[in-house]
């Protein structure tokens, strides 16, 4: 299960947004459910994504952060030989929770549908 140990510290730091959007820029793509998320294409891109912090809050055993995904996704063909169509990127955005257990750090991470 990813940790975000990270994202647990200087809560009550001005620049918490900031910490918070690096950390979830680091993670390893594959570990968010972004396929579930592309609306536009078939397949994630290579590009790499960004993220929006859209809403922190807390309760008394997790922190909850809202966060905007912008990345890419591909558009692609059935890769024969003489298929004329290119491998164009498409953008792409969704939502995501990352719901952050604060003693363990261990994260679950759900697409939020509109």
């Amino acid at each position: 299960m990813l940790k975000l140990s990270k994202a647990l510290k200087n809560k009550h730091s001005p620049d918490y947004k900031k910490i918070l959007k690096n950390v979830i820029q680091n993670i390893d793509p594959n570990l968010l459910p972004l396929q579930q998320g592309l609306s536009l294409s078939s397949y994630v891109g290579k590009t790499p994504f960004s993220a929006v912090i859209l809403k922190v809050s807390e309760d008394t055993n997790t922190v909850q952060i809202k966060a905007g995904i912008f990345y890419t996704g591909i558009i692609s063909g059935c890769s024969c030989s003489d298929d004329p169509s290119p491998t164009d990127e498409q953008n792409e955005y969704c939502d995501l929770l990352f719901t952050i257990d604060k003693l363990t750090a261990e994260t679950r991470i759900t697409l939020l549908k509109d």
